[in-house]
């Protein structure tokens, strides 16, 4: 016979086993929706990791924008911003010099044609002319190569970088290509599209990994940010310390 101090017992019971029940139905069903969802991205996991490159390791291959880490370098921005000032400061005294032979020229055309003053600086702003074109072509020549080789200098950091890159995370083969977008009005840029190498690439672009390795080791190891080109690059990237 049940009394009035079993019954308290009894519905606890019921309780406990209803509760049970519950949480059974409902760990069930958190285990069949989590079956139903997609796999996570390759990666994707790790904070940071560079979406727009996800499948590089996977598949070995990948692709890099030179054209977009040229324009990101950091100690190549520096030393063409530097070259630049230089030049325009060479332009000025170039400038200078080439105001003072056209007021001597002024100065010479107040003589009659044939006399001997104008004879005299006719020959004298000659000579002046001429060692001011060997001057400019000088100065000139000397700038594109110092150029030339500031670029050259720069590519082979880039390489070396992207085989960096590539030896940590056993990728086999790098391409260029160019992630610029495409302006149908403009006709170097629908040229450019139709003669590109890399049709189409599933995220294999390392291009923010290899250019925050650069800037990186130019900023004492911290990586520098970067805006990409496409909405698809990102502002952050994880690469392995070296």
């Amino acid at each position: 016979m049940k009394t009035l101090v079993s019954r308290p017992v009894i519905f606890t019971r019921k309780k406990a086993v209803l509760a049970m029940a519950v949480a059974t139905a409902l760990t069930t069903a958190a285990l069949v929706e989590a079956q139903q969802l997609p796999p996570a991205p390759a990666g994707a996991a790790a904070a940071g990791v560079n979406p727009a490159g996800a499948n590089a390791s996977k598949y070995n291959i990948a692709v890099v924008d030179i054209s977009y880490i040229f324009k990101k370098h950091e100690r190549f921005k520096t030393t063409m911003e530097t070259m630049k000032k230089e030049m325009e400061t060479i332009e000025g005294e170039l400038k200078g010099d080439r105001e003072k032979i056209a007021a001597q020229e002024q100065q010479r055309n107040q003589f009659n044609v044939g006399s001997a003053e104008y004879k005299k600086m006719d020959e004298d702003i000659a000579r002046q002319m001429a060692e001011f074109n060997l001057k400019m072509g000088k100065l000139r020549k000397e700038f594109l190569e110092r150029e030339a080789k500031v670029y050259y200098q720069t590519y082979l950091e880039v390489v070396d970088a992207v085989k960096y890159y590539a030896k940590r995370q056993s990728i086999g083969l790098v391409l260029r290509f160019n992630g610029e977008p495409v302006d149908p009005n403009r006709r170097d840029d629908v040229l450019r599209e139709i003669n590109k190498p890399v049709v189409v690439q599933d995220q294999i672009d390392i291009t923010p990994d290899v250019l925050a390795l650069i800037n990186r080791d130019q900023s004492g190891g911290q990586p520098a940010g970067q805006a990409g080109t496409q909405a698809t690059r990102p502002a952050q990237s994880q690469i392995p310390v070296r």
